[in-house]
């Protein structure tokens, strides 16, 4: 019996370390992927994803009224996270179910057909960054932000 406890007691520690490793890892990626320079072509050069959210935050609190601005960040954050990976998915199988019942979108990546699974976190941080900057940094006439000031200097 004592042998059985010690089994369980391995297995439950394994289980431990990968829970831990699965919701540490992403995170340390986002945070050193949002601490890079982006890679939509609009941004000022050099600017951080940290950045731009701190700019767009600055730029939600000068809308008037300014529930627009943060209406803009809830919707950031409640479909951002599932339209970034459909796009992925569809950049990656454009041929799949998936890219059959989604209509055609510019934020969906191009040239990164059968991409091998170590190159998917790139793609998909691509497309939050691509995903972010439509919602926050586009001209937006529903919710006029101020244009996204150049703060790639900012430490």
């Amino acid at each position: 019996m004592k042998i059985v406890a010690v089994v369980f007691s391995l297995i439950r520690k394994v289980i431990s370390v990968a829970m831990i490793l699965a919701i540490c890892v992403p995170l340390l990626f986002v945070a050193y992927k949002g601490s890079q320079p982006m890679q939509v072509s609009q941004t000022p050069s050099g600017m951080t994803y940290w950045q731009f959210i701190a700019d767009r935050i600055d730029a939600a609190k000068e809308v008037k009224p300014s529930r627009c601005g943060w209406g803009m960040f809830l919707s950031l954050v409640a479909l951002g996270p599932l339209y970034s990976v459909v796009y992925t998915d569809i950049g990656i199988h454009p041929d799949g179910f998936l890219a059959s019942v989604t209509a055609p979108d510019s934020d969906i990546p191009k040239g990164v057909e059968n991409a091998s699974w170590d190159q998917v976190p790139r793609i998909w941080w691509n497309v939050v960054e691509q995903l972010s900057w439509t919602m926050l940094g586009k001209a937006n006439p529903g919710c006029r932000f101020r244009p996204v000031a150049n703060l790639w200097y900012r430490t």
